[in-house]
C-alpha cells in the first residue's frame, strides 16, 4: 500500500492561535502515524501565492492521511487555525 503525503502551504496571520493549533495538531497527525519531512523551513516560491509556513507529512496510506484530517482531534486543532492563517491542504498518494 502506497504512503501519502499532506502536503500545505500557510500564511499565518495570528502566531498565538496558530501556534495553539500546531500543538493540537502534532499530536493528531502522530496518531495516525503521521510524520513530518518538513516544516516551515526556508523555501523558494517558484510559481503561485506565497505561503511562508510549508509543511509536508507522511503517513502510512492514504486513508490514514484522510482519517486523520477527520478525526475528532484534528477537527478540534483546526478549530484554532480558523481565522488564523490563511492555508491550503491536500493529500497526495505517493508512488509506490
Amino acid at each position: 500500500m502506497p504512503t501519502a503525503l499532506w502536503i500545505a502551504h500557510v500564511k499565518v496571520t495570528d502566531e498565538e492561535a496558530y501556534g495553539q493549533y500546531a500543538a493540537r495538531a502534532t499530536d493528531a497527525i502522530a496518531a495516525h502515524g503521521g510524520v513530518f519531512l518538513a516544516r516551515g523551513g526556508t523555501h523558494e516560491q517558484l510559481e503561485g501565492p506565497n505561503r511562508p509556513r510549508n509543511v509536508v507529512a507522511r503517513f502510512p496510506s492514504l486513508n490514514a492521511a484522510h482519517d486523520c484530517y477527520h478525526s475528532d482531534a484534528y477537527q478540534e486543532a483546526l478549530s484554532y487555525a480558523k481565522g488564523a492563517a490563511e492555508r491550503e491542504l491536500c493529500i497526495v498518494e505517493e508512488i509506490e
